[in-house]
C-alpha cells in the first residue's frame, strides 16, 4: 500500500471514529475513542508530510533531468515601472518559439528567478534577490513575448521604486558625497581644491595656485577669503 492509499485509509476512519463519538455517551468509550482520534490525527499527519516530501524529490529529480546540459546566467535585461507593476524586461532570441512550459518564473515576497529550458539547446536562468520593496506574489505573472519574456512584479504599495534591488540603492546611497554638519566649512573646500588640483591639467593648477597665493596675501594683511 502506497502512501496516498494510507492517507485515504486514515482519513476514513477518522471519519469514523468522529461519527462514533458524536454518538457515544459512556465517557470511558469516549476516551478511549479520543484517545485514538488524537493518534490517528498524529500519524495522518506524518503520512501527509511524507508525501509532501516525496513528491518534492520526484519533481527535483524531474528537474535535475531536464536542465541536463548547459546552463547559462541572463545577463541581459532592462526594467521599468508604472504604478502598479515593477516590469522587467529579458531578451532571449526565439523564445517565443519554444512551449511555454519551458519558462518557469517563481516569485517571493523579495525576489523572484527565471528558468527558461531548452532555448537553442541551452537553459537560461536568472536570480533577481532582495528586491527594493515587498510584491505581492499571487498577483505577480510573467508573459513571453517576441524574443523576449516580461516579469511582471505587483507592487504592494503604488510608490515609486528608486532602482530595482536593495543592493542598488546601497550603492547609490555609497557614492552620496557625505555631509557633516559639525565639520568645518573649509575642510570641504580644501578637499575639492585638492581633488580639482590633483585631476586638473598644468593650467588648471597655475590657475589654483594663483588663487591660493592671493588668499593666503589677503589673510596676512586682515582680510577675509571672499570666494
Amino acid at each position: 500500500m502506497d502512501v496516498t492509499e494510507q492517507i485515504t485509509g486514515l482519513e476514513s476512519d477518522l471519519e469514523e471514529v468522529a461519527r462514533l463519538l458524536e454518538t457515544c455517551e459512556r465517557k470511558r468509550v469516549k476516551d478511549l475513542l479520543s484517545q485514538e482520534q488524537r493518534r490517528m490525527e498524529k500519524e495522518l499527519a506524518q503520512k501527509r508530510l511524507q508525501r509532501e516530501q516525496q513528491e518534492k524529490k520526484e519533481s527535483g529529480d524531474k528537474t535535475e533531468s531536464t536542465l541536463k546540459g548547459y546552463t547559462v546566467k541572463i545577463n541581459n535585461y532592462g526594467w521599468d515601472q508604472s504604478e502598479k507593476f515593477v516590469k522587467i524586461y529579458i531578451t532571449l532570441k526565439g523564445v517565443h518559439k519554444i512551449p511555454a512550459e519551458n519558462v518557469e518564473v517563481k516569485f517571493t515576497e523579495r525576489s523572484f528567478s527565471v528558468l527558461v529550458k531548452d532555448l537553442d539547446g541551452k537553459n537560461h536562468q536568472m536570480m533577481i534577490n532582495n528586491l527594493l520593496s515587498p510584491i505581492v506574489i499571487e498577483d505577480s505573472s510573467r508573459k513571453v513575448k517576441t524574443d523576449m519574456v516580461l516579469v511582471m512584479c505587483k507592487k504592494t504599495t503604488a510608490k515609486k521604486w528608486e532602482c530595482l534591488t536593495q543592493l542598488e540603492k546601497q550603492s547609490k546611497e555609497k557614492d552620496k558625497p557625505s555631509y557633516d554638519e559639525n565639520a568645518d566649512p573649509g575642510d570641504g573646500l580644501m578637499s575639492m581644491l585638492k581633488k580639482i588640483y590633483s585631476e586638473g591639467d598644468d593650467e588648471m593648477k597655475r590657475t589654483i595656485n594663483k588663487a591660493w597665493a592671493e588668499s593666503q596675501d589677503k589673510k596676512s594683511k586682515g582680510d577675509d577669503l571672499d570666494f
